[in-house]
């Protein structure tokens, strides 16, 4: 799990600062569409899911006006018709792979998806026939900076708000939550006035496969052009991310 997140946190910082913010932006603009319709409406007091779409909105630096935008959109009547689909696969190695799309075009996204697991040694798989092998999980992710307050009372705070997992790394902190639990963590950083970098439901593999950086380098590889792809949303995977991995994939 450390090397996930960790992987993570260092493409977050990385996309940031390249052609891929483009990309994250319209991902983001997908998700507050998303919320708008499926969540409750344009108010974010009233609406959960869209707090959290413009949670991870601002985490991508996306500007406030048009976060206002991509809302007013989201509740018109020329709004885009998004809905949520999932698709389970293997690539090389036996490496599972799980992807979360929000597309308007379902027909479009399987064609695309199948064509990448095949000419990449994949298979797309049955729906179902991969989610036993994650957990969903509640994901905080903070700036360290951001928090005022003693960090073991924090911490201790955290623990009476559901958290099972606390990972510290350079300056962010990551807390995991179960999944019944991510209402109670959203409720426990807002009473404590802590703004969140991104806060999400994860899956998050409950077992990894280690392989050689070769061949590991090739599933990240894959898992890059699954998230070129203008209707994926997030892609998960029991890839082992090692030390020597991160490293690898960093020099290049």
């Amino acid at each position: 799990m450390a090397g996930h997140s960790k992987w993570a946190n260092i493409k977050h910082r990385k996309g940031a600062q390249d052609k891929k913010r483009a990309k994250q932006f319209t991902r983001a603009i997908k998700e507050i569409s998303v919320a708008v319709k499926e969540g409750g409406g344009a108010d974010p007091e009233a609406n959960p899911s869209l707090r959290n779409a413009i949670s991870n909105a601002k985490g991508v630096n996306m500007p406030k006006d048009t976060i206002d935008r991509a809302i007013k959109k989201a509740s018109g009547a020329d709004a885009d018709n998004y809905e949520t689909v999932t698709f389970e696969g293997y690539g090389p190695n036996g490496i599972a792979i799980f992807v979360e799309c929000t597309t308007d075009n379902t027909n479009r996204t399987v064609a695309s998806l199948r064509s990448i697991f095949t000419k990449n040694g994949g298979s797309l798989g049955t729906n179902g026939s991969l989610e036993f092998l994650f957990d969903k999980k509640g994901v905080f992710v903070l700036e360290k900076e951001k928090i005022e307050m003693n960090l073991e009372e924090f911490e201790l705070e955290l623990i009476e708000g559901g958290a099972t997992k606390i990972e510290k790394e350079d300056d962010l902190m990551t807390i995991y939550t179960d999944f019944n639990d991510f209402g109670m963590m959203s409720s426990k950083l807002e009473e404590l006035n802590i703004e969140t970098k991104s806060y999400e439901v994860q899956r998050i593999p409950l077992n990894t496969v280690e392989l050689p950086v070769e061949d590991a380098k090739k599933i990240l590889n894959l898992v890059e052009k699954f998230e070129d792809d203008d209707d994926v949303q997030n892609v998960y995977h029991n890839l082992d991310i090692t030390d020597e991995l991160i490293e690898a994939m960093e020099a290049e």
